[in-house]
């Protein structure tokens, strides 16, 4: 075995002094000059930082793409510098065998192996292009001439540079542990062919609410452009926006054939709630901040919801449900009446709704799973335990979280739904009656093993009923809607049609055709 190994080392080591002898006897060029500027360029990642902050100049994935790239370089840069350079050391190419046009300034004298600068290249690049494929396609060969440019100016032997690319590589894909990549744009749902064609919103009764995202733009007027036959209602702030909606559509008669909303998660769960009542059919515009709901439906902007509803296309989407008992320390207007209220994404008790908040503010700049991270350690450091009573057993839980349908990943933080028609309850709880429960948690969540710790549970069921011990805030849609001792989750009967164009008959915007 240790014959072997020499033996192996050895064959190595010829190839790596047989390849650095032929590049250092090229001709001078332009080459020359193109490597070595690319070289110091990637000197502690500056390179990388630039084009991240180019990506991340726009939202969507090019923004994830970029925050993935920055945590693996920074992963991957201590995996090789402060890791395995000290426990490998190996000397450098002698400078003397290489020609002076080819040499770099100030070459570094730290161990060879393995090249920081190809991990972090490689790292950079993968983890980009498991995020946006088409800008990984751009960054690739940029990662590929650094980590050659190693090698012709003379400061590492070509085997380190592939040991520190494979390095790099694998750490960005071991980031997929902690922070899972959406593996689909949009999620799976049974599509519908006995919704009404909408053309140019004909029979569409749709509320615009102008304070959600941007408050400095209002999108009713496009709404009436791209939509000019729809009923278009300006939501008025001190009204509620489903009795504006209930009132427009009773207005509206039988002419009224689907509901539509612009706004985000918030506003289009008020339009979901009438349009269950009412069994109309539902059209979804994006003019959130993050649009959770609309982007796991595939509806990414206006366009996209006037193809849709103009050729009839649609998907089934469970509508969830949650009852607020009467008394149980229920609000007082409503003691002695059975509130149900709606909810499209997610619903939460305990400290969950602080978690949200906290996320959805930092989210537009970290990206989903690192605001989600540190929200959950500010959250936990301050959060108060609630006794509750799951399906008739009680127990402490710092948080209880209730997702409309099966979340993914499991085990995990929930970051997406694969499907919207499953007719499941996604329930998570952090429990708070285990000793040192809140730094195991996170002790987990930064291990990824979230999922193997006691102080975790998770249940998908169809119906769930929740009492606690003393009144709690129930938040559904990361907004707070009500305060009661007693809840009931569940899904409703009948699924709400929701518009989604059918990309199997789109080759282009506006653009339908029937496959042969």
């Amino acid at each position: 075995m240790i014959r072997w190994l020499a033996n192996s080392t050895d064959r190595v080591g010829n190839t790596d002094r047989a390849i650095s002898r032929a590049i250092s006897r090229w001709h001078p060029s332009h080459v020359d000059t193109a490597m070595k500027s690319l070289s110091n360029s990637a000197n502690h990642s500056l390179l990388w930082f630039g084009v991240a902050t180019l990506l991340a100049a726009r939202r969507g994935t090019t923004r994830k793409a970029a925050m993935r790239g920055l945590l693996s370089i920074g992963l991957a840069s201590a995996a090789a510098n402060a890791g395995l350079k000290p426990l490998l050391p190996r000397r450098r190419p002698a400078a003397s065998e290489l020609p002076a046009y080819q040499k770099i300034a100030n070459p570094p004298s730290s161990s060879s192996f393995p090249s920081g600068h190809a991990a972090s290249a490689a790292a950079f690049a993968t983890a980009v292009a498991m995020e946006s494929p088409r800008s990984g396609l751009v960054v690739a060969p940029l990662a590929a001439a650094v980590a050659y440019s190693r090698v012709h100016v003379g400061v590492h032997w070509t085997s380190d540079v592939v040991a520190g690319a494979a390095l790099g590589s694998g750490i960005a894909w071991v980031t997929q542990r902690w922070w899972p990549v959406r593996e689909v744009d949009e999620a799976r749902a049974r599509p519908l062919d006995t919704v009404p064609d909408l053309p140019r919103g004909r029979g569409l009764v749709l509320v615009s609410n102008q304070r959600s995202g941007d408050a400095d733009y209002n999108p009713a007027d496009e709404l009436e452009a791209a939509l000019p036959e729809a009923v278009v209602i300006r939501a008025e702030p001190d009204r509620d926006l489903d009795e504006q909606l209930d009132e427009a559509v009773e207005a509206a008669g039988d002419a009224a054939l689907a509901i539509g909303v612009a706004g985000g998660d918030g506003t289009v769960a008020a339009a979901a709630a009438v349009a269950g009542r009412r069994r109309l059919p539902m059209v979804v515009v994006p003019t959130g901040t993050l649009n959770h709901f609309a982007r796991d439906v595939g509806v990414y902007d206006l366009q996209e919801a006037v193809d849709a509803s103009g050729a009839g296309q649609a998907v089934a989407v469970d509508l969830a449900l949650v009852d607020v008992h009467p008394g149980h320390g229920a609000d007082p207007e409503s003691a002695d009446v059975m509130r149900t209220r709606c909810f499209l994404n997610t619903a939460s008790l305990g400290s969950y709704p602080d978690l949200v908040r906290l996320r959805e503010q930092w989210e537009p700049k970290w990206g989903k799973w690192p605001a989600f991270a540190a929200a959950l350690v500010v959250v936990l450091h301050r959060a108060e335990a609630v006794d509750v009573k799951i399906d008739g057993r009680w127990t402490k839980v710092w948080f209880l979280f209730v997702g409309n349908g099966p979340y993914h990943p499991r085990g995990m933080v929930p970051a997406w739904r694969p499907t919207l028609d499953s007719g499941l309850l996604d329930v998570r709880w952090l429990r708070a009656d285990i000793r040192y429960s809140r730094l195991r948690a996170v002790a987990a969540l930064l291990l990824g093993a979230l999922g193997h710790s006691r102080v975790y549970g998770q249940r998908e069921v169809a119906e769930l009923d929740v009492e606690l011990a003393v009144p709690g805030m129930l938040a559904t849609d990361g907004e707070v809607v009500e305060t009661a001792g007693r809840y009931t989750f569940h899904v409703a009967k009948e699924p709400i049609p929701v518009y989604r164009r059918d990309e199997d008959r789109w080759t282009g915007r506006g653009r339908p055709y029937l496959r042969v």
